[in-house]
């Protein structure tokens, strides 16, 4: 059907979030040839995050009827000198054709805050749980860049129900297969364990569908 087709649509999303959509390209559900990625881990560069999101907006707009927004809300973008600039903000100064999938970061692309809740519970009996997706595993210099021991033992510890990585496209069983050493020594690094929590990529189809509604209406 027409309506469930992203061919005249762009995809503008944080380079975190392409296993997940080069996944979803290659099973034919995103049917675009239009994606932009920007950097990954640019959360922590809010100026070359804006100006990177605005250069790549303006080249989707350029090639496609839509553009649709793959960046989380309150947690992606936190803007110290200008606090009332939202992710959000950005977006309405782009145009109409312009929309965000609704997500506050890209964990909550993958599960909804009840599902995490679940995971939590089940896996790590209620204990803190340090969220991730694949591509904080496969991007983790690029996510945790300036991150040195002592930043790590200051975050990553008190999740003492480990890291749990949403995996919807099997990276992380290909990645300890594949790299054992560098699995374990991102472990060490941490300094708790990491699992996958098989998914799947459902929540992000449906909230891709959400905005492309919106798009063609």
């Amino acid at each position: 059907m027409e309506e469930q087709s992203f061919s005249d649509t762009a995809i503008v999303a944080c380079g975190t979030m392409s296993p997940e959509i080069n996944f979803l390209v290659k099973e034919g559900f995103l049917d675009t040839q239009h994606i932009f990625y920007t950097t990954p881990g640019l959360h922590q560069d809010i100026p070359e995050l804006e100006t990177q999101l605005i250069k790549f907006i303006e080249k989707a707009k350029a090639v496609a009827k839509g553009v649709i927004v793959v960046y989380g809300g309150k947690y992606c973008y936190v803007n110290p000198d200008n606090p009332t600039r939202l992710m959000q903000t950005i977006i309405e100064e782009q145009g109409l054709k312009v929309v965000r999938i609704d997500a506050s970061h890209c964990m909550g692309m993958l599960a909804s805050d009840e599902e995490m809740k679940q995971i939590t519970n089940e896996f790590a009996g209620g204990e803190p749980v340090w969220f991730m997706t694949p591509g904080w595993v496969k991007f983790q210099k690029q996510v945790f860049k300036g991150w040195d021991k002592s930043i790590a033992n200051e975050n990553f510890p008190r999740h003492t129900g480990g890291a749990v990585v949403l995996d919807g496209i099997g990276y992380l069983d290909q990645y300890m297969e594949e790299t054992p050493e560098e699995f374990l020594e991102y472990c060490d690094w941490m300094g708790i364990p990491m699992q996958a929590y098989p998914i799947t990529l459902d929540r992000f189809k449906g909230l891709l569908m959400d905005q492309l509604k919106v798009l063609k209406n």
